[in-house]
């Protein structure tokens, strides 16, 4: 297993991290099983393991904080809040009301005192960077954070929260956790290199693009992965959209044949391959899963491999840009931009 220093932290952090979203009954990941795969994380070398408060609305806290009992201090504990947690209206988002709120709510399900990474879920158009990072640098003051982060965001509110920190004097985010996948290189455009600029450690969700890139998906076989389940449209192949990405993926599997690696190997090894990327976040809803992941952990990609990806998905695109979590409202919803 590889390590790298978390942004400017000095905190030494694997190339993978595990990711507990498939905890409990949305990954139909027991307890039992949870355990096992924080335990075979842990000695294949993973040292960092990444939740959120809504996925299962606290279930996965609750059994990461049981997987880990006993060995808090031999890894680095990440959670996110900001998500909606309820139909309660200030059951979400970053103001202090709720941050303070459910921090607390989150350390009471994880079992612990403290989590060393907190990190803001999604960006909050409602509520201004000088009260989510005063909120931040208040719960980072009083020991029950030791760092926080954004997740998903705009390059330009990057950017604005960093200038916030220092106009107000606060702390500052020291991490982003984007969405970044062969299939979904958007962010190199924008979000990597202001992640660069501000020395931001990255922890990378999706680095194989909700299952496209596990090997599941290919041509002529049916589509099994628990995300076609949950979410068809992503994988109706009527779309042209999917078979773009379906396209792209036999392409890639034969970069992977001829180099001898697994299709995961070449997904897993383009992630980390890149210089602002600090780790690939790997949700594993069985010990089998994260064994083929953990086979990737020291892939490292010929010039030429690196070439061949690039031929079949060119830098900074997007195949499924639809997709994308960090668009400006006024996008979306016309009310926003026609007043």
């Amino acid at each position: 297993m590889q390590y790298r220093t978390l942004g400017h932290t000095g905190v030494q952090v694997s190339a993978l991290s595990l990711g507990a979203m498939n905890f409990g009954a949305i990954g139909r990941t027991t307890q039992d099983d949870a355990t096992a795969i924080v335990d075979a994380a842990l000695e294949g070398g993973i040292n960092v393991v990444d939740t959120a408060d809504m996925y299962g609305a606290g279930e996965s806290e609750a059994m990461v904080g049981k997987a880990i009992a006993g060995r808090r201090d031999d890894l680095v504990l990440a959670t996110k809040a900001a998500m909606p947690m309820g139909d309660e209206r200030n059951h979400r988002g970053s103001s202090r009301r709720w941050l303070v709120t459910e921090l607390d709510n989150s350390l009471r399900r994880l079992g612990v005192d403290h989590v060393d990474l907190y990190q803001i879920h999604r960006w909050d158009s409602s509520t201004s960077d000088e009260e989510t990072l005063s909120a931040l640098t208040d719960l980072q003051r009083a020991g029950k954070i030791r760092y926080f982060g954004s997740s998903t965001f705009p390059a330009y509110k990057i950017v604005q929260a960093q200038w916030a920190a220092r106009e107000h004097r606060l702390s500052r985010y020291v991490t982003e956790q984007p969405s970044y996948s062969i299939l979904q290189r958007g962010i190199e455009a924008d979000v990597l290199p202001m992640t660069e600029e501000y020395g931001l450690g990255v922890l990378a969700w999706s680095p194989l693009a909700s299952g496209w890139l596990s090997g599941a998906v290919r041509e002529g076989r049916e589509i099994t992965t628990s995300r076609s389940k949950a979410l068809p449209q992503r994988f109706d192949l009527a779309l042209p959209a999917n078979q773009a990405r379906l396209e792209a993926v036999e392409r890639l599997a034969k970069v992977a044949a001829g180099a001898g690696l697994t299709l995961i190997q070449l997904a897993l090894g383009f992630v980390t391959a890149h210089p602002a990327v600090t780790s690939a976040i790997i949700g594993p809803r069985t010990p089998e899963h994260l064994r083929s992941h953990l086979a990737a952990a020291d892939t490292v990609l010929s010039a030429d491999v690196l070439d061949a990806i690039d031929e079949i998905v060119a830098p900074g695109v997007d195949l499924a840009a639809h997709e994308k979590f960090d668009t400006p409202p006024a996008l979306l919803d016309p009310s926003l931009r026609r007043r």
